[in-house]
């Protein structure tokens, strides 16, 4: 543990370790994160103003679901847990990314490729949870939102062609490669023998989590409940291409 008392969170963005006592104090009002959040609503509101009711709905929804990740006491806890990282992270791929995708023009993904953002996706979120590039997300601010960002940005360019592409059995595939490959990673930190994420070695056992139990439950956020969204549209997607095949044999 003698890493884990030499690591410092002074330049960690959403400050030191949570503690169960202080949790619900520590809420995100950082003014550059406020401003931000402040700035993305202005412009989604201008930006979408003539816009279908829908597609301001979605934005509504990915806004709000980032500025409660942000804003919230969950930021202050992604500090102590990697589970609660984790979460955060599925949640910011999962639900926001997206809910952001059906945000934009529907015609942005009707034509697109897969592979590029698959492939970007997949790098990012095996990179930010690799033990090195994770424990350099608490050296600065620029780190953290590197991380947050690449991982927002290219899971959205992901959505977007999952949802809107004319091509169903490729969206259903593409959907169904990157559960495979975030289950994957799900499955390697749940089966492994040693914790690896040496911010957490000495931030967890106030939570009653030795860094191995914290470490399995968010291997296990990853393996299962992160897959729900990308199956049910594997799902949706294979019903939809079979059902044009049906219609083109008619």
């Amino acid at each position: 543990m003698d890493q884990a008392s030499a690591f410092s969170f002074d330049m960690s963005y959403c400050g030191p370790p949570a503690l169960p006592a202080d949790l619900w104090s520590r809420w995100n009002l950082e003014p550059g994160l406020i401003a931000g959040l402040v700035a993305v609503a202005v412009i989604g509101v201008v930006l979408l103003r003539h816009a279908t009711r829908g597609r301001q709905m979605a934005f509504a929804g990915a806004w709000l679901l980032a500025a409660i990740l942000f804003v919230s006491p969950l930021c202050a806890l992604t500090v102590s847990l990697f589970s609660a990282r984790a979460g955060h992270h599925v949640l910011l791929t999962m639900i926001v990314a997206p809910l952001l995708a059906l945000a934009l023009p529907a015609h942005w993904g009707r034509w697109m490729g897969f592979l590029p953002p698959l492939v970007l996706s997949t790098i990012a979120f095996w990179l930010w949870h690799s033990p090195d590039f994770y424990a350099a997300a608490f050296a600065h601010p620029a780190i953290y939102w590197a991380m947050q960002l690449s991982l927002l940005g290219t899971f959205t360019w992901l959505w977007l062609g999952l949802l809107r592409s004319t091509a169903p059995m490729a969206a259903g595939l593409t959907a169904l490669t990157s559960a495979i490959q975030m289950g994957m990673l799900g499955a390697l930190l749940v089966f492994a023998a040693t914790p690896l994420y040496i911010p957490h070695f000495a931030t967890t056992l106030a939570f009653n989590l030795s860094p191995l139990d914290d470490q399995q439950l968010g291997g296990l956020i990853m393996w299962v409940p992160a897959n729900f969204p990308l199956l049910a549209l594997v799902l949706w997607r294979l019903l939809d291409g079979l059902g044009l095949r049906r219609e083109a044999a008619e």
